[in-house]
């Protein structure tokens, strides 16, 4: 899933040697942690929020297919 997020991610963005992406598992599952440069982070999130709602849905859905849960953040 890591490579999956930052694959994505890394061809969003202007800066991609700043892109850091870090896995955890949580309470409730995988934690999937998404850190950019700031000027960034509007790409990532994109237009109301649609750009990262979609990254979240393509990632649940691959990790359920898997059974288990994960969750995508943006970390400041």
């Amino acid at each position: 899933m890591k490579e999956f997020v930052e694959y994505i991610v890394k061809n969003l963005v202007d800066t991609p040697n700043d892109v850091n992406v870090n896995c955890y598992e949580g309470e409730r599952g995988m934690i999937v942690e998404v850190r950019v440069n700031p000027q960034d982070i509007g790409k990532v999130v994109g237009r109301k929020g649609n750009t990262i709602k979609a990254l979240r849905t393509i990632s649940m859905m691959i990790c359920a297919r898997l059974g288990r849960r994960v969750r995508v953040e943006i970390v400041e």
